[in-house]
């Protein structure tokens, strides 16, 4: 196990942070480039991104409480969603707020260029190499001038509100809403990363004392701070300056600020923001530095991530990757390609922490225990859902691609470099929460399945038949029909050649038609269970079932295995199977009086219901047990093994028939294995082989398996599509 990283932040150090990281460029660059496409509207645009933040502050809240562990999104989306998404989200988030350090730093040197002539691109590197050593030498230090910083941001914006509020013109805000709703959220999506800090300090979750309370706190209380002083800045900004004015400027608070402020407060604003540039891009490092070391913890990262320094206990290989991209960003990516890929994949990585949060809620993750909930769930996740997907719609083409790059990079990363090395055995909270749900869903139609009234139970059988066989698909038929309340119906087809004209009269019988007749007409006498009889003489048997089955609207069929001869096209009972319209039993050497204990597998997916009902009814007459064998892997992760305990149990409760249940750790082979050691009567789900199947000999086939007393191959009805079927299969 790797070191443990200190807590000694606390709520003051937390929230310094927090809002440290987002005043920055949010308001001392972005406001006028913002107005050029809202006009006054930018105001609300402001205001309305803070509201769409704040759904993922409320969740990232809670989770922060119930994980507070280094990593931040990542750690979240990570355990919610699974280790392919997580590292998505780490690679994507470490890039975007180096992404917004870099951008702090580029974007204060129009800033900087009004207070002294100095080289910009040499000075940003030379400040950014500073705030590298910083962060090595230990998060407290880091958090104690995070405090200095904000507290001088503070006291200068405070200024610039309140002494500009007077100077503001109403009829500047005239045409409030001219440029449209297009405008606005055009404008909402730009500024969107303005907000992005709030959530930073999880990512640094780890080194924050009592985070059940100070987490919470800090980033709701750094969000409503922030967002209260957006609001108030951009209203003085656009209510002392001319709208021409702002959105030709690099430096828009500047200018604004000689509209309101004596030369002195222009001053203060010009060194305000500075620092706050300063702070955005420390704060930047700060967290974002943690998203490779956390990865790294994981096994999604190399190990050499993980290394804390025994010397300042931070994570200082990782800061120092984290800081070389800062550099490389700085001196070569231009700034509008750096902020807008930066808003555009925070948007989508908030999606994602409002979609993780439900698949926590959800799921059946047992160590997921917050001390914060988030209020009216899930309707702010909903929102924040529903709202970062429209302002996708506007931030624009560009830099979605740019997102969509870094997607498929970090997609890349994840199948050559740790998927194929093993992968990494967890699964995601949304991955149980889905696997519930179709559970749920498999329980429900099993119920239907075996409430069923009124069935119509067709045996199919030829003069070929044994009457032992004859007995034993007619004793099955009656089982099952007696736990629907339906009827048995029994047909002996008679095939004859395409050149012998076939009867008409049904009044001509052979020795074994009246054989047949009689056999039926004893056993129709003596069952409880309404039985009819006949006979049906056709040139393909085949056609003739699948024909008569329709006809007479069965809803079960029984056909006795050895039923037609085996080509390399497939036997007649595979084209009966994949024809009926029914569902399809194939009965091989049932010894129905013998059959006390049934054993029921699935394979690789939730149990067919028509296995269940056929199981649960043939054990019901016999007296007999059922047991549900269900595969689910080596080493499952602890939420499979609970929500398929909870499945198995769900199962169970709706038969009638005494039911065991065993969950076995390998595969589908394994399972059967067990499964016909220690059965009477073993219920397995027929497999379609193909045409390549069966000329290279792949895939199982059910009609080989034996057990002591007969075994039963089910072909449901109602069989879920290819893309269902594949779920259930990746699911249980």
């Amino acid at each position: 196990m790797g070191k443990q990283l200190e807590r000694d932040l606390g709520l003051p150090e937390v929230t310094a942070i927090s809002i440290g990281a987002m005043v920055g460029s949010g308001i001392f660059i972005l406001p006028g480039l913002a107005m050029g496409m809202a006009g006054p509207a930018v105001v609300f645009a402001y205001f309305l991104a803070g509201v769409l933040v704040l759904p993922a502050a409320l969740s990232k809240s809670e989770m922060a409480t119930a994980m507070p562990e280094a990593g931040g999104t990542y750690l979240y989306i990570e355990r919610a969603m699974g280790p392919l998404f997580g590292t998505i989200a780490g690679v994507g988030t470490w890039f975007s707020l180096t992404f917004k350090g870099a951008l702090a730093l580029v974007g204060g040197a129009p800033y900087l260029v009004l207070l002294f002539d100095l080289p910009v691109t040499p000075v940003a590197l030379t400040v950014a190499s500073l705030l590298i050593v910083l962060n090595v030498v230990g998060a407290k230090q880091t958090g104690r001038m995070q405090i200095a910083i904000v507290a001088v941001m503070l006291a200068v914006m405070v200024w610039f509100i309140v002494a500009g509020a007077p100077s503001v013109e109403g009829a500047r805000f005239e045409g409030f809403f001219d440029d449209g709703i297009g405008g606005i959220l055009g404008a909402t999506g730009f500024v969107f990363v303005s907000y992005a800090g709030v959530t930073k300090i999880a990512s640094v979750a780890e080194e924050v004392e009592n985070p059940d309370r100070n987490l919470p706190l800090g980033i709701l209380g750094s969000l409503v701070i922030t967002a209260a002083i957006y609001v108030a800045i951009v209203t003085v900004m656009v209510g002392v300056a001319d709208e021409a004015a702002l959105t030709a400027t690099e430096t828009p608070m500047q200018v604004a600020a000689e509209n309101a402020l004596p030369a002195v407060g222009v001053a203060a604003v010009v060194v305000a923001a500075l620092l706050a540039l300063i702070s955005t891009a420390n704060a930047g490092i700060l967290s974002s530095s943690r998203y490779p070391f956390a990865m790294s913890r994981d096994g999604l990262a190399p190990d050499i991530f993980e290394d804390v320094s025994d010397r300042f206990e931070t994570p200082v290989n990782a800061i120092t990757i984290t800081g070389g991209v800062l550099l490389v960003l700085v001196a070569f990516v231009p700034i509008d390609d750096i902020a807008k890929l930066a808003s555009a994949f925070k948007i989508l990585v908030f999606i994602l922490i409002n979609v993780a949060l439900i698949a926590f809620r959800q799921g059946s993750i047992e160590a997921y225990d917050p001390s914060f909930e988030s209020p009216l769930y899930p309707v702010p996740q909903v929102v924040g859902i529903v709202g970062g997907v429209v302002l996708l719609r506007y931030i624009g083409f560009v830099p979605l691609v740019g997102a969509v790059a870094i997607i498929l990079g970090s997609m890349g990363w994840y199948y050559l470099f740790v998927y194929r090395r093993g992968g990494v055995g967890r699964e995601g909270a949304v991955t149980d929460a889905v696997r519930r749900s179709v559970g749920r869903d498999v329980v429900e139609q099993t119920e239907s399945e075996i409430g069923t009234a009124g069935d119509e139970v067709l045996v199919a059988v030829t003069e070929r038949t044994p009457p032992a066989v004859e007995r034993s698909l007619i004793d099955l038929a009656t089982d099952l029909a007696r736990t629907r309340e339906g009827g048995v119906r029994v047909a002996q087809f008679d095939e004859t050649p395409d050149q012998t004209p076939l009867p008409q009269s049904a009044s001509v019988l052979t020795e074994a038609d009246q054989a047949f007749e009689a056999r039926m007409a004893d056993r129709a006498t003596d069952s409880e269970i309404p039985i009819r009889y006949g006979e049906v003489v056709s040139h393909d048997t085949r056609h003739a079932i699948v024909n008569y089955a329709a006809s007479v609207g069965a809803d079960t069929l029984l056909i006795e295995r050895s039923t037609g001869s085996e080509t390399v096209l497939g036997s007649d009972v595979d084209w009966i199977e994949a024809h009926a319209p029914c569902s399809v039993v194939e009965v091989s050497n049932l010894d129905h009086d013998a059959a006390e204990r049934i054993g029921v597998v699935t394979d690789e997916g939730p149990f067919d219901p028509t296995k269940v009902a056929l199981a649960d009814a043939l054990a019901t007459a016999v007296g007999g047990t059922v047991t549900f064998y269900l595969p689910i892997g080596a080493d499952p992760p602890e939420s499979r093994r609970n929500t398929t305990d909870d499945y198995l149990a769900d199962l169970a409760a709706l038969c009638e028939a005494p039911v065991t249940t065993r969950i076995v750790e390998s595969g589908t082979g394994e399972a059967i294995d067990a499964a016909t050691a220690d059965s009477d009567v073993l219920v397995v789900s027929g497999v379609q082989r193909d045409l390549t199947d069966r000329l290279f000999d792949r895939g199982p086939d059910p009609a080989a398996i034996t057990t002591k007393h007969g075994t039963l191959v089910v072909y449901g009805a109602q069989q879920p599509g290819r893309l269902r079927r594949a779920l259930e299969r990746r699911l249980f």
